[in-house]
C-alpha cells in the first residue's frame, strides 16, 4: 500500500506542482590554498596538511534549492563538540598566515530551510618545527668506595613539532652512533613534554669535551627545513646559582623607589638573568639593567610576586622570588558591642561593653592600633582590657573591653591605626559613649515608598532611613531573591544615607530589594531590615514586530497585532496608520487583540503600523502590505549551464523558480537585466505567454552572445498585472563545460576533484573515495581493489569504497549523480518519456565483496528510489562494463550504492560513468582497455519493475 501511494504521488506530480526542484542542502569541502597534502585516513576523514605561516583556503561547495547559506565553525580537537571560535558566514574560509593553534576540525554547515542542514568536516593539520632546546645535566657518583668518581653528563634535546621530529646527534661534525661508541647512550625518556632525545655521556673522557649539535628534522614535509642547536661542553660547565640583594619579602610605602638585584654567583656558560611578575607582565615603568630590576615611585598596582630566573641551559634554572608589598590603609570602622552574655542591645551600668576598631590594610598584620580615652592613652587595667587582635572579630581587629561599666567610663574613645615608621597617613575614629549617645537603630521606609514605580530606561531612588538610634549605621542593600546580584554586579551595595540610586533601569532589575543596618559604625546587635519593591514599567511587547505580508489585489486582508506582555497591563490607546496617516475606524476595544480588515487595492498598498500604548509608552507592529510578487529564486545547480557558441561567445542557461507564485497577482513575465562593470548589456522583458509559474518548477531562459571568459551580473524581477517585484541578482561566469554529459565525450572518469558534479549522499554511513594508484594508502588491505583505473593508467582516478575498520558489514556508501531535468527534453514521437542509457565500469575483487547497487532516484513530492542494476560477490580481478536503459518520469539522479561485505577484503570501485540520451547500443565485444570484460544488458529486480509499471498504468487510467 505504501508503494501504491508513492507511485500515485509520483504520477500526479507534474499536475500538482509539489516541491519540484526544492531540495535540501548538500555540501562538499574543497581546498584551493597552499596545502602540502590532502588525504583521507582510515576512517574516511579528510585531512588537510598545511605549513604554519601559509594561507588556508577552504571552500564549501553547496547544492540545494533555494541557495543554501554557509556557516563555518571549528572545534579545538577531534572529540570536542563545543565550537571554540566565532562562526564565519561565507562559502570560502580564508586564514592568512595560519598558526598551529588554528589546527583542528573545521565544519561547513549548509542550510536552506528545506529538510535537514548538510554538515561536512575536514581536519586541518598544521605542520611546524621549532628550534630545539638543548639542556645539560650532570651527576657524580662514587664507584668502588673512594678510589675514584664517575661523572655522567646528559644532553637533553627537546623540540615542538608536527609531525614528530627525527633527532640526529653530532660531536663536532661527526655523527654519533650508539653502536660504534660504548661511552654513549641515546634514548627517549618517559613523561616529558614535547619530543625529547637524550644523549648520555658515561664516565666522561677527555674527547667528550667538545661541541655537541642536536639536529631535528621532519623529513622536509611541507618543505620545512631542518633545525639545529649547538652546545660546547667543557670541564668548567656548571649550572647557575643566584642570590638576592633583599629579603624574600619587601614592604615599602607608595612613591618609594625599589631596587631588586639578582646576583649570579656561579654558572658556565655565563647565565642570562630574566625578571618577571607573576601572573602578569612587568609594570610599564619598570627598568631592567642586567641582573637589577628598578621600580620608580611604586604604586599599589606594582605590588606582587617578582621572579628572578637565571638560565644557561645547564642543570635546572636558578630561581629566586621577591614578594613586593606596598603599604595601604583605608576604611577604618568601629563597632559597639553591648554585653553579649546578657543579650543586651543598650548600654547599661554594671555590665560589660566592647569597642572594636578595624582597618583594611596591607600588610594587615603590621597595623598598630592605639586607643585613647578623652585624648589620653589607654593602658591595660582591671576595668579596661586591650586586645591587639580580637579572636571574636574579623582578623586584624583591635578591641577595648570595658568591664563592669561605671559612670567614670562614660567618655569619648578614640582608635588610631597606623604603620610604625611609615609615611602612610594614620587613620582615626572617635566613639562617644554616654547614656544618651548610644541607642538601637530604627529603620523606616517613607510613606508610599514600599512600592516604587519607574519607566524602563529611567532613574529611580529607593529609600530606607534610620529614623532613630545612635550612632546611625550605614545601610546595606541587596536583592531579596536568592542568587540575584545588585545592578553593580556585587551581592551588596552600601549607602551611608540609606538612599539607593539606580540609573537606566531595565525590566530585569524589577523585584524586591532588602535594606539592612550594617554591623559596623554603630551597635553590633541584631540587624534591622525592611524591603522595598521596585516596579519597572515598560511599553507593550508585540508580535510581530515586522511582517512582510503579500496578497492578491481585491482580496480581504486581516492584520493582527498580538500583545504578549505589558506593564502596566492596562492599555491606554490602540491606533492604526497607513504610510504614516491615521486610519479612521470604530473605536478599538482595549481588551481585545488589535485587528485591521480591509480589501487590498492598488491604492492602499504600503506600510501599516499598529501603535499600542500604555502608561509606560508605545510599541508598534509593522506590516509591509502589498500585492508585489515575491522574489525569484535563482537555481544554481544546473548541471551544465554554459554552451560554447561560434567565435569567442558563449550562452548561459539561466534557471530559477518563483517563490510562492500564488500569493499575489498572476505573474505574466520577468524583467531581466544583464550588466558588466555596472553597464547594461541586456535589458528586456521575458514573456511567459500565459503560462503561470508553479511552485518548485524551474523556469529557463538562455542568455546569448556573452564573451569568453567574462563574468556578468544578472538581475531578475517578476512582473504582475499591477506591479513589479524587487530585483535579485547573481553572478554568472564562464567555465569550461563539464566533460559529462556531452554528446562528443560523455564519460566521467573522475579525473578532477569536481568529479563531474557527483556528490556524496549525506544520509548514508560513509563516503566514496576518489583515488588512483599513486594516492592509495600504503597500508591498504591486500587482495582487493584495482591496481589502475579502467584504462590501465596508474595516474587515472576512479571512485571506490574502503571497507577496512571501522566499517562493519552492511554499512552503505552512496554516490549521487547530478540532477537531470527531463522536463526540458522531449521523448520520441508518441512517447511521453525520454530514454537514457546508463553505462559504467566496475571492479569487485576480494573474498569479502558485498553488493553494488545502482538506483534510479526520481525527484517528486517524495523521492522514489528503485534498484535498476545490482551485483554481489567476487567478480574477478578485471574491470567489467555494465549498461542499461532507463525512462524516468521526472527529474532524476543515478545513485551508486556500495554495501560493505563480511570483511575488509571487499573494496568496490567504479569508473568511466556515462549517462546519455537515447537507448544503449548493444555491445558484444570485449573492450580493448586492459583486461576489461563487457557485460551487456541490465540486471534488475523483475517483480519491482513489473509492479512499478503496472501500478503506474492503473494510476494513469484512473486519472484520465
Amino acid at each position: 500500500m505504501e508503494l501504491f501511494w508513492i507511485l500515485l504521488f509520483s504520477s500526479v506530480y507534474p499536475l500538482t506542482g509539489g516541491q519540484g526542484v526544492y531540495a535540501p542542502a548538500n555540501a562538499q569541502i574543497v581546498h584551493s590554498g597552499e596545502a602540502c597534502n590532502v588525504k583521507d585516513d582510515n576512517i574516511s576523514e579528510r585531512i588537510y596538511t598545511i605549513k604554519e605561516g601559509d594561507t588556508l583556503v577552504l571552500q564549501c561547495i553547496v547544492k540545494g534549492h533555494p541557495r543554501p547559506q554557509v556557516r563555518w565553525t571549528k572545534t579545538a580537537g577531534s572529540a570536542s563538540d563545543k565550537f571554540q571560535e566565532k562562526p564565519i558566514f561565507n562559502e570560502t574560509l580564508r586564514i592568512e598566515s595560519i598558526k598551529r593553534i588554528k589546527g583542528g576540525r573545521y565544519y561547513c554547515k549548509a542550510d536552506n530551510g528545506v529538510g535537514v542542514a548538510a554538515i561536512k568536516s575536514i581536519r586541518v593539520d598544521v605542520q611546524y618545527l621549532d628550534v630545539p632546546v638543548l639542556t645539560v645535566h650532570q651527576t657524580i657518583s662514587d664507584v668502588r668506595g673512594s678510589y675514584y668518581q664517575e661523572k655522567t653528563v646528559f644532553l637533553r634535546c627537546t623540540v615542538n613539532s608536527n609531525p614528530p621530529a627525527r633527532f640526529i646527534w653530532k660531536r663536532e661534525n661527526m655523527l654519533i652512533e650508539q653502536s660504534k661508541d660504548n661511552g654513549v647512550d641515546i634514548y627517549e625518556p618517559l613523561y616529558t613534554q614535547g619530543e625529547t632525545k637524550v644523549l648520555k655521556l658515561k664516565n666522561l673522557r677527555p674527547r667528550d669535551f667538545a661541541n655537541y649539535t642536536c639536529q631535528v628534522s621532519v623529513r622536509n614535509v611541507c618543505n620545512i627545513e631542518d633545525k639545529s642547536i649547538t652546545f660546547r661542553l667543557t670541564n668548567a660547565t656548571s649550572p647557575p646559582m643566584v642570590r638576592l640583594s633583599v629579603n624574600d619579602t619587601v614592604v615599602v610605602d607608595p612613591g618609594q623607589d625599589v631596587l631588586l638585584t639578582c646576583e649570579v654567583t656561579a654558572g658556565f656558560p655565563p647565565p642570562t638573568v630574566v625578571w618577571s611578575l607573576y601572573p602578569r607582565s612587568l609594570p610599564l615603568s619598570a627598568q631592567v639593567r642586567g641582573p637589577t630590576l628598578i621600580l620608580r615611585a611604586v604604586t599599589l598596582d606594582d605590588a606582587g610576586v617578582y621572579n628572578c630566573t637565571a638560565v644557561n641551559n645547564v642543570g635546572n634554572p636558578a630561581r629566586k622570588v621577591v614578594n613586593l608589598v606596598v603599604r595601604t590603609m583605608s576604611n577604618l570602622t568601629f563597632q559597639i558591642t553591648p554585653d553579649s552574655n546578657k543579650d543586651s542591645e543598650t548600654i547599661q551600668m554594671g555590665r560589660d561593653l566592647k569597642l572594636s576598631c578595624h582597618v583594611d590594610a596591607t600588610p594587615q598584620d603590621k597595623v598598630n592600633y592605639t586607643w585613647y580615652k578623652n585624648g589620653a592613652p589607654v593602658f591595660n587595667s582591671e576595668s579596661l582590657i586591650l586586645l591587639r587582635s580580637d579572636p571574636d572579630m574579623a582578623p586584624g581587629t583591635s578591641s577595648l573591653e570595658i568591664v563592669d561599666m561605671k559612670f567614670r567610663d562614660l567618655a569619648t574613645y578614640s582608635c588610631v591605626a597606623n604603620f610604625p615608621g611609615s609615611r602612610v597617613p594614620e587613620l582615626r575614629v572617635d566613639v562617644n559613649i554616654s547614656q544618651n549617645s548610644v541607642s538601637p537603630p530604627v529603620l523606616s521606609v517613607p510613606p508610599g515608598g514600599q512600592v516604587v514605580s519607574v519607566r524602563e530606561g529611567g532613574n529611580v531612588e529607593l529609600v530606607c532611613l534610620v529614623v532613630d538610634g545612635k550612632p546611625r549605621p550605614p545601610i546595606l542593600w541587596s536583592r531579596a531573591e536568592k542568587d540575584l546580584l545588585m545592578p553593580s554586579g556585587t551581592a551588596t551595595m552600601e549607602t551611608p544615607d540609606g538612599r539607593l540610586r539606580l540609573k537606566n533601569v531595565s525590566r530585569d532589575m524589577m523585584g524586591a530589594y532588602r535594606c539592612q543596618t550594617a554591623p559596623y559604625n554603630g551597635l553590633n546587635i541584631k540587624r534591622r531590615e525592611l524591603q522595598v519593591q521596585l516596579n519597572v514599567q515598560f511599553p507593550p511587547i508585540l508580535d510581530p514586530v515586522f511582517q512582510d505580508a503579500r496578497w492578491r489585489n481585491s482580496q480581504m486582508v486581516t492584520l493582527r497585532c498580538n500583545i504578549l506582555r505589558s506593564n502596566p497591563p492596562r492599555l491606554t490607546d490602540i491606533r492604526w496608520f497607513r504610510n504614516g496617516d491615521f486610519v479612521r475606524m470604530p473605536t478599538a476595544d482595549l481588551k481585545e487583540m488589535p485587528e485591521l480588515k480591509f480589501k487590498l487595492e492598488p491604492t492602499n498598498n504600503g506600510s501599516y503600523e499598529c501603535r499600542v500604548s500604555n502608561n509606560a509608552g508605545t510599541s508598534t507592529c509593522t506590516f509591509n502590505v502589498s500585492a508585489q510578487p515575491y522574489n525569484a529564486e535563482f537555481y544554481f545547480d544546473t548541471p551544465n549551464p554554459v554552451r560554447i557558441l561560434k567565435g569567442n561567445n558563449y550562452s548561459y542557461n539561466l534557471q530559477w523558480t518563483q517563490k510562492d507564485p500564488e500569493a499575489t497577482d498572476r505573474i505574466i513575465g520577468y524583467w531581466i537585466n544583464v550588466r558588466k562593470n555596472k553597464q547594461n548589456v541586456l535589458w528586456k522583458q521575458i514573456d511567459l505567454k500565459g503560462k503561470e509559474p508553479e511552485q518548485g518548477v524551474l523556469i529557463s531562459h538562455t542568455i546569448s552572445d556573452l564573451k569568453i571568459p567574462l563574468s556578468y551580473e544578472v538581475r531578475l524581477s517578476p512582473i504582475t498585472t499591477y506591479s513589479t517585484g524587487d530585483f535579485v541578482s547573481r553572478i554568472i561566469q564562464y567555465s569550461e563545460p563539464y566533460t559529462y554529459p556531452r554528446p562528443s565525450d560523455h564519460v566521467c572518469g573522475f579525473e578532477n576533484e569536481r568529479i563531474c558534479g557527483f556528490s556524496q549522499d549525506r544520509s548514508d554511513i560513509f563516503d566514496w573515495t576518489r583515488q588512483n594508484h599513486l594516492t592509495r594508502n600504503p597500508k591498504r588491505s591486500a587482495n582487493t581493489g584495482p591496481e589502475t583505473d579502467r584504462s590501465g593508467s596508474k595516474e587515472g582516478y576512479y571512485m571506490y569504497i574502503e571497507t577496512s575498520s571501522p566499517r562493519v558489514q552492511g554499512d552503505k556508501a552512496r554516490l549521487l549523480s547530478p540532477l537531470f531535468n527531463v522536463s526540458s527534453v522531449r521523448g520520441p514521437k508518441g512517447s511521453g518519456r525520454v530514454p537514457y542509457c546508463v553505462s559504467f565500469y566496475y571492479h569487485m575483487k576480494g573474498k569479502h565483496i558485498g553488493t553494488l547497487n545502482v538506483l534510479l532516484r526520481v525527484r517528486s513530492i517524495a523521492s522514489v528510489d528503485s534498484v535498476v542494476w545490482m551485483k554481489s560477490g567476487h567478480q574477478g580481478p578485471e574491470w567489467r562494463k555494465a549498461f542499461f536503459d532507463i525512462s524516468p518520469s521526472g527529474p532524476f539522479q543515478i545513485v551508486f550504492e556500495g554495501i560493505r561485505g563480511a570483511g575488509f577484503e571487499g573494496d568496490i570501485a567504479i569508473d568511466d560513468v556515462s549517462i546519455t540520451i537515447g537507448r544503449c547500443k548493444q555491445e558484444n565485444t570485449v573492450a580493448s582497455a586492459g583486461k576489461t570484460v563487457l557485460i551487456g544488458g541490465s540486471h534488475t529486480l523483475p517483480v519491482a519493475s513489473w509492479l512499478t509499471f503496472g501500478l503506474s498504468c492503473i494510476v494513469s487510467l484512473l486519472y484520465r
